[in-house]
């Protein structure tokens, strides 16, 4: 894993009220306060959450996150939540490209750029997800396709050493539906997209760039995923709901 810090991340997707997202923050605070000195740890609440889970992991080490965000810093789009929105409830990530958003709400790789762009700018880590559908998978088209959304979703993306990107590898087949890429595929596309990123930012900086595992991570999995030398850390979706099953996977190394 050369020297990149692990970085187990929490996607609550549409799920927990404000009160029941402060709950169960500080439960996982609780139980991570051995992992965060190893490993960085970030919850990525609803929207109508964020402030609620910043007050529970003030002082804690672990991070908050906004599921997504609008490229325009305003402006007449209803619905829509800015980097200055974010960032002023403590968000320090935001979760961009996720293979939900663009599968119901149509996001194209140029919108995953803008908005990529937009994050950086605003001094967020960005996490930018890419993955293949299973008809791309058995068509062989993964590598193809993975080209494409890193090409593309990062397109002029400053790379600055001290606040590289993000990466989530998240196969669409694998996630929610309780199958998971093995270990050995894991790796591969890992591989291969670290590879791709050297076209982008050089070998070094490449090197540097943290790349995650997203599809039904479980605490029975992420101990063989984590021994893949690409493998840097998991985008976790269901397993993160349950604040004790989320703690099994951020504590996977103690």
């Amino acid at each position: 894993m050369a020297d990149r810090r692990p970085l187990i991340a929490a996607n609550w997707k549409m799920h927990k009220t404000p009160d029941e997202a402060f709950r169960d923050a500080s439960s996982i605070v609780e139980m991570t306060q051995q992992a965060v000195k190893t490993v960085d740890i970030l919850i990525a609440p609803s929207f109508v959450c964020l402030e609620r889970t910043a007050k529970a992991l003030s002082g804690s080490g672990v991070a908050l996150g906004s599921q997504n965000m609008h490229w325009e810093a305003y402006g007449a789009y209803t619905g829509e939540v800015s980097a200055s929105m974010i960032l002023a409830c403590g968000c320090t990530f935001v979760i961009l490209g996720h293979s939900e958003r663009r599968q119901y709400f149509g996001e194209t790789d140029k919108g995953v750029n803008l908005k990529t762009l937009a994050a950086v700018e605003a001094g967020l880590v960005p996490v930018v997800c890419v993955g293949e559908s299973l008809k791309e998978r058995e068509k062989g088209e993964t590598f193809n396709v993975l080209d494409r959304q890193v090409q593309e979703g990062l397109k002029n993306v400053p790379f600055k050493p001290d606040r590289l990107p993000v990466l989530a590898y998240e196969p669409i087949w694998a996630i929610g539906t309780g199958l998971t890429a093995t270990p050995e595929q894991a790796q591969q596309a890992h591989e291969h997209i670290r590879a791709g990123l050297e076209q982008i930012c050089g070998k070094t900086l490449a090197n540097s760039v943290r790349i995650l595992y997203g599809g039904s991570v479980k605490p029975a999995n992420i101990g063989q995923l984590m021994q893949m030398p690409d493998i840097d850390g998991a985008l976790v979706g269901g397993a993160s709901l349950e604040p004790a099953d989320f703690a099994s996977l951020a504590n996977f190394g103690q």
